[in-house]
């Protein structure tokens, strides 16, 4: 077995992680910002333009079963230079052209293998149930700092190199972020990671039947699922309203872009703290309401101010409803069972979402920016009455036991 890392080898590894989640979290904010705004140039009808897009949901929510695989049974470096080596080649494949044959590309292009990545950087310094919320821990919320720095460089970098290419806009920030693929696998190679529990082989643990009847189970599957669905939604259709229904730059598009992206990390230093106060219920339950506040700003208006503000409250309400959500679904299950329940969670919620980012072209198209967001607020009312029927359901469960 491998020896876990050193406490100067773990130091090491967190910067490490935070310098690659910085790279990647800016090629994905470039693309949220640009994809959309590149294929409704070409695609074949404009309510297909979110399809790009949708194909980088579609990568986790169909490899994320092969990911915990590797993960929990390959090693801990496995998983992420898989992912970051697809990168390359699918962004190169994936830039956007004149012709309308390039839709193709660019929707193949953004098809990629990305989750294992995610999924083992996300978790390098706890195991198990020791880890109740990612953002509590010291490493984790010095990782964070990658995050928000690729909220601030990636849509800038889109906005300089939008016309690099005559003729071709928006070509030259597909190319540009190649080099942080590149980059990422030779940092990672670098990295020692913790060894990660090996999974048994048999399937301990409770049945997946049994698993999925616990509301502590699939309330946070449920809330995550949701929660991420309405912020893909609402970020995906954004910068496609604001320019070409509202008239708005693609300046102004990236500049909101830029403080969502922030806003769905930076709230995570002390976020933990917060869950560790009000409980993961509450807190889940504050980041609905703040999407349901989100979606009243939008309702009431469709100025540069609307947009960047109702983006910032979406950012802060997924970063509550996640974090929470995922808080709940840690302390729920066993470690034998954390590969199953993690695969499972990981496959309804970016399978939800993956949906929603493909509904967002179409419904921008048939009801407009401002119709888009009224779902919102059901939905997220729903999630609301559910965490609150787990949250008082839970006392009578422990007085019972």
């Amino acid at each position: 077995m491998t020896e876990s890392p050193s406490r100067r080898q773990s130091i090491r590894n967190i910067g490490l992680l935070t310098a690659v989640r910085a790279l990647t979290g800016s090629s994905s904010t470039i693309i949220m910002t640009v994809a959309a705004l590149a294929a409704v140039n070409f695609a074949p009808d404009p309510s297909l333009a979110t399809v790009p897009v949708t194909t980088m949901v579609i990568g986790p929510a169909v490899t994320t079963s092969v990911a915990t695989r590797l993960i929990y049974r390959s090693g801990p470096h496995t998983g992420p230079h898989s992912g970051h080596a697809y990168r390359h080649p699918r962004r190169t494949f994936g830039q956007p052209g004149r012709h309308p044959r390039q839709f193709l590309p660019l929707f193949a292009g953004h098809l990629s293998h990305w989750s294992v990545g995610r999924l083992r950087a996300a978790d390098p310094l706890c195991r198990g149930r020791q880890c109740r919320a990612r953002s509590q821990k010291p490493g984790h919320l010095r990782v964070l700092f990658g995050g928000i720095a690729a909220g601030f460089f990636g849509p800038q970098v889109s906005s300089i190199t939008r016309n690099w290419i005559p003729g071709s806009q928006y070509a030259a920030s597909f190319l540009v972020i190649v080099a942080p693929a590149i980059v990422s696998i030779a940092i990672l190679s670098q990295t020692r990671l913790a060894p990660t529990p090996v999974a048994n082989e048999a399937g301990g643990g409770r049945p997946l039947g049994v698993l999925l009847r616990q509301p502590e189970i699939f309330l946070p599957m449920l809330g995550a699922s949701i929660t991420y669905s309405l912020m893909t939604l609402l970020m995906v259709a954004a910068p496609l309203a604001m320019v070409y229904i509202c008239g708005h730059s693609p300046d102004a598009a990236s500049s909101a872009i830029q403080w969502h992206v922030v806003a769905m990390f930076a709230p995570s230093f002390v976020t933990g703290t917060i869950i560790r106060y009000l409980g993961p219920y509450l807190v889940t339950a504050i980041g609905s309401v703040l999407i349901i506040i989100c979606a009243a700003i939008a309702l009431n208006g469709i100025s540069v101010g609307h947009f960047t503000l109702t983006l910032i409250l979406l950012g802060v309400g997924w970063n509550f409803g996640f974090i929470g959500s995922t808080t709940i679904l840690a302390t729920a299950y066993r470690p034998e069972e954390a590969a199953r329940v993690r695969a499972l969670n990981e496959q309804i919620v970016f399978g939800a979402t993956a949906i929603a980012s493909i509904g967002s072209g179409l419904l921008l198209q048939l009801v407009g920016w401002q119709a888009i967001n009224i779902p919102a607020i059901p939905l997220a009312t729903v999630t609301i009455a559910l965490l609150a029927w787990g949250s008082f359901r839970r006392p009578a469960i422990s007085a019972a036991q």
